[in-house]
């Protein structure tokens, strides 16, 4: 009689023991999940290591089917492609469930990621008041500019910005968010560019095959800076037939982000007002095989800082695809209009003037699919190919010169790639590779005193990436295991960073059209150690990453009220250090889990500058370290408390702007009434901290104390 085991989310569980009603081992599942027991067995008890025990009665026709409901170790999926227990996965991986997100007192994404130790953005400051420009990620402590260093992807397609690389943290409604995964460490072996820190997937929510017809979810704040933040989502089940309905509202009046003392007649409050929307229907073709359609939408408005500096983004994206069987296909594009203002400050901030508009329409589509098989018991191989393809231009009015300066160009990038996994008893072997072709054709640029539709050619060019990797994890017990690992990985120059002028204050940086792909070598090495008896977790890693030509923002000049720096290809930069990962449980009304990342980031060579050798990387801090303290009782509810401490740091390549330590404190805290009602309450900043976020070169400051109080509806569940 054949049978499958899988997770709670589908996913096989390979390597447990099957044994029938008198307690007989019978049969051990298989890599795919699958398993056969002798015909006339009344019933089947399932045990493995990552899950607790659970029991079936035997059909006497058709599939068995046997659910291990409560892991006692995460499964991830992003790192490999393929289901695997945290520990035995070679790469450091953080997975922070729905239910932790909603328990953070952030309102932003970006905000609820900060409690994985050494996740940061370009700079300190939230999204909800930085500039679009500033919102790259900085994981492994290789820093970021404009661009993201990191890889974001939702539901296996790429969230990174079409034109500019940065990250829309509110693109996605909240409560479309099953799960986040945070891979650190390259894996431009199966993703390509931009995955030289590592890859952030969001997995997203679907209602359950056992789902109601129908269900209602329903979420508001309010609070401190008049910040509001509201969500709802509808689902509906009938049949083969499932969809979902999103929707998302955050906006806040913000806070002057220049520090007091400081300030000028022109300075205002910096903030965002964002409006997104989520549609899917999906088709079920079997139990866990599925084709659906999807569409989302984002379109947010932003003030800068200034009376005559602001920003706005429209950005439209759609998807078709299809799991099924062992194959995933991904159809998408998208559709984004992004428009900002520049000015110039007078001395002592007390007038300005409008120096520039740009508008940056960009249109991108896409194809992504990968397959799997498994080979015995033990052996799984995976390959996938992907491609997009990127028009864009940057159109600008230069109010100085009275002049129209437009850039139009296109970027491709096309990828195959290979895996191997080998999971004999207790050992995982990984070897997985890629090849990229990378192409930055069709580009040119015209200057004069109107439109005009001609303009000069800039040179095209195009580069062929190779990046493997090797991976090994060792278990000695049931509760310890030992990894290794190897990457190669690169990021290409995104358009922004080729041809457009970019500002943040009164920061200015040039672009650079010479320049060419990062390339990255690195490896790590640590253990995990579980004790599901006591509820706790320990992963340590040291890590080591050198990227070769990065992309970085030199300093050219500097005055008392503007800096200017160009882009250029860097000579080498290197990132070493240790991270922890913890989660202990020590009794049922308490959970504590937390992480610290030391990094040494500096540069390592620069032929052109050699006085920049052994300089700290921008904005990236050598010690970093969150926790999280979660309290719940049955009848008082939930209290949750989350710290993040993070060392000084440098705001520029010449480490002559320095930005202190800070210590920040949030808290969270809901109570249930009734089987729809919730009421919840978060503080941000409790102790009101000053965060230094920024020198460019005046000072800027992070987030003053926020309060917010809010109520969350349930239907049908």
């Amino acid at each position: 009689m054949p049978g499958r085991v899988v997770d709670a989310k589908g996913n096989p569980v390979a390597g447990a023991v099957v044994a029938d009603d008198e307690g007989h081992s019978v049969a051990t599942t298989g890599a795919d999940g699958r398993f056969s027991v002798p015909a006339g067995t009344g019933r089947v008890s399932v045990s493995s290591d990552h899950f607790a025990p659970a029991e079936a009665p035997v059909p006497s026709t058709g599939e068995i089917t046997v659910v291990l409901e409560q892991p006692l170790e995460q499964v991830i999926v992003s790192a490999y492609r393929s289901p695997l227990a945290s520990a035995d996965s070679p790469a450091s991986t953080r997975v922070m469930e729905a239910e932790q997100l909603h328990q953070s007192a952030s309102a932003s994404l970006d905000g609820r990621l900060r409690e994985v130790p050494g996740f940061e953005l370009f700079r300190r400051s939230s999204s909800l008041v930085a500039n679009p420009t500033t919102e790259g990620i900085s994981l492994r402590g290789l820093g970021s500019t404009a661009v993201s260093r990191s890889l974001v992807v939702y539901d296996d397609v790429p969230m990174n910005d079409p034109y500019g690389g940065w990250i829309h943290w509110g693109e996605i409604p909240q409560l479309d968010i099953r799960s986040v995964e945070v891979v650190r460490g390259g894996a431009s072996d199966l993703y390509g560019s931009s995955a030289i820190g590592g890859v952030i997937s969001i997995l997203p929510y679907r209602p359950a095959a056992t789902a109601p017809p129908a269900t209602f979810v329903m979420r508001s704040t309010y609070g401190g800076l008049e910040t509001v933040d509201s969500a709802a989502q509808g689902t509906f089940h009938t049949g083969k037939w499932s969809g979902i309905g999103s929707w998302g509202l955050v906006a806040t009046d913000g806070y002057t982000l220049v520090a007091p003392d400081v300030r000028g007649p022109v300075d205002r409050a910096s903030n965002v007002h964002s409006i997104n929307g989520l549609a899917e229907l999906d088709r079920q073709l079997s139990d866990n095989d599925r084709i659906f359609v999807r569409g989302s939408v984002v379109d947010e408005t932003r003030h800068n800082g200034t009376p005559l500096t602001g920003n706005g983004t429209r950005l439209w994206r759609y998807v078709a695809g299809t799991d099924w069987k062992n194959v995933v296909l991904r159809l998408y594009g998208d559709n984004e209009h992004y428009w900002q203002t520049f000015s110039t400050l007078a001395a002592g901030r007390v007038s300005e003037t409008l120096t520039r508009y740009a508008e940056d329409p960009a249109a991108e589509l896409g194809a992504a699919a990968h397959w799997h098989q498994a080979i015995g018991n033990s052996f799984i191989v995976l390959a996938g190919a992907d491609t997009h393809d990127v028009r864009a231009s940057d159109d600008e009015t230069l109010y100085t010169s009275s002049s129209i300066l437009s850039t139009t160009a296109r970027q491709r990038q096309t990828g195959v790639y290979g895996e191997a996994l080998y999971t004999p008893r207790n050992w995982t072997l990984s070897g997985s590779a890629r090849v990229d072709h990378f192409s930055n054709f069709d580009v040119l640029q015209f200057t004069g005193p109107q439109a005009h539709p001609g303009g000069k050619s800039l040179p095209s060019f195009s580069e062929t990436v190779f990046d493997p990797r090797l991976g090994v994890t060792r278990r000695l017990g049931s509760h310890l295991a030992l990894n290794a690992s190897g990457f190669r990985a690169y990021r290409a120059p995104t358009e922004n960073e080729l041809y457009r002028t970019g500002q943040v204050g009164q920061q200015v940086t040039e672009p650079n059209a010479n320049l060419r792909s990062e390339r990255a070598t690195g490896w790590e090495t640590g253990f995990q150690l579980d004790m599901p008896q006591w509820g706790s977790s320990l992963r340590a890693s040291y890590f080591w990453t050198r990227v070769n030509r990065p992309i970085t923002a030199l300093t050219l000049s500097t005055t008392p009220t503007q800096t200017l720096l160009q882009r250029e290809n860097l000579g080498r930069i290197e990132s070493r250090g240790v991270s922890l990962d913890y989660a202990v449980q020590p009794a049922r009304w308490i959970a504590i889990q937390g992480g610290y990342q030391y990094a040494d980031a500096t540069v390592t060579a620069y032929t052109q500058q050699p006085q920049l050798v052994g300089n700290w990387i921008p904005q990236v801090a050598r010690n970093m370290a969150t926790a999280q303290v979660k309290l719940t009782h049955p009848k008082l509810g939930l209290l949750s408390l989350q710290e993040r401490a993070s060392g000084r740091q440098f705001d520029d390549d010449k480490n002559l702007y320095l930005l202190h330590s800070y210590f920040t404190f949030d808290a969270y805290a809901s109570r249930d009434f009734g089987r729809h009602w919730q009421l919840f309450a978060s503080g941000e900043n409790l102790f009101d901290r000053a965060v230094e976020v920024g020198k460019t070169p005046v000072l800027t400051l992070g987030s003053p104390r926020v309060a917010r109080m809010g109520l969350q509806f349930k239907w049908g569940e």
